[in-house]
């Protein structure tokens, strides 16, 4: 199905990622950007809002036969649990409770990570700075796909294949890439999950634990939200490695479809990334952007020149900081 890609490495590049002079620039034009800073106080307030419903959702899902229980699965439950990764996203920038609190949000992003079932948040708060500090950085970024993913994933039917399996291989590419000794935070948030999920089972039975854990599946996996993924990095346009997205899907993503803003700022909260834009605009309004979620998962699978490979790639140089 389809030809097989022809890229057979990644985008090596020889110069620094881009956000860091573009950020020093912009904040030297406009200080004021500084004010975006801090906390966003509603941030707190939704998460713990999305929650209850998911907890509301489990109640109501346990009477329900099971053909409703994968409809509002992959309906409703994919679209918060794909949600509250992005919660988890925000609050791992210490967005909810600021630099000050700094354990009060990885505690936060606990309690934010209960219904999607699987322990992750603490591990990817270690993972994700690397990714923004170390941008495609060999050995480090582990948003980066592996050989074997560019390899063997070259075709639009396994390309489509890999969209589906996107968050396996987003959980066992750090353990290949570059695997880290396990933190007592990443313990604490194991042992609160599956206690969780215990107490699920007992308290309403098998058909939560199934729309909790397929909903985080499905939801990451071949659906439009996750379109993101794709969008954020990979290269469609050769020299360009960071992607904006500005559709209606924002509203329910906390704004990560701002991506060079983010990536520009990212201590200001996702809500605040339009006012950068607004702000900024002759810095924004220039680069390449996308409209659609959805297509951008449609011309990945379909561009016999994309695949996952398709992303830029730089050897480190210095003293390489981890989390």
């Amino acid at each position: 199905m389809g030809n097989r890609v022809p890229r057979e490495d990644y985008e090596w590049v020889y110069t620094e990622q881009p956000h860091a002079d573009r950020r020093k620039e912009i904040l030297a034009k406009y200080p004021e950007i500084k004010s975006l800073m801090v906390p966003d106080p509603r941030l707190k307030w939704v998460v713990c809002m999305m929650v209850v419903v998911q907890f509301l959702a489990f109640y109501l899902v346990k009477d329900l036969s099971w053909k409703w229980v994968m409809f509002w699965t992959y309906v409703f439950g994919s679209c918060i649990n794909h949600s509250m990764t992005l919660a988890i996203h925000e609050v791992s920038h210490n967005t909810a409770f600021g630099n000050n609190r700094a354990m009060w949000n990885r505690y936060f992003a606990m309690f934010a990570n209960l219904p999607i079932g699987l322990p992750y948040s603490a591990s990817f708060k270690r993972y994700h700075l690397d990714h923004h500090r170390y941008l495609g950085g060999d050995g480090v970024d582990v948003d980066i796909p592996t050989v074997f993913e560019g390899w063997f994933f070259c075709t639009r039917f396994r390309k489509f294949i890999w969209i589906i399996l996107q968050p396996l291989f987003y959980a066992i590419r750090p353990l290949c890439i570059n695997p880290k000794p396990i933190s007592q935070l990443e313990l604490t948030n194991v042992v609160l999950q599956l206690t969780f999920d215990i107490l699920l089972y007992l308290l309403w039975g098998t058909k939560p634990v199934v729309y909790m854990l397929a909903g985080s599946m499905l939801g990451m996996g071949l659906h439009p939200i996750s379109g993101h993924f794709i969008a954020e990095h990979y290269m469609f346009l050769k020299g360009h490695e960071t992607y904006s997205y500005y559709g209606s899907l924002n509203l329910l993503t906390f704004n990560v479809g701002y991506h060079n803003e983010h990536h520009d700022f990212p201590s200001i909260p996702g809500r605040r990334l339009p006012m950068v834009k607004k702000i900024a605009a002759e810095y924004y309004d220039s680069l390449p952007q996308y409209t659609s979620w959805v297509k951008v998962l449609y011309d990945f699978i379909m561009d016999d020149t994309l695949s996952p490979y398709s992303r830029v790639k730089r050897k480190l140089k210095g003293d390489v900081k981890q989390e």
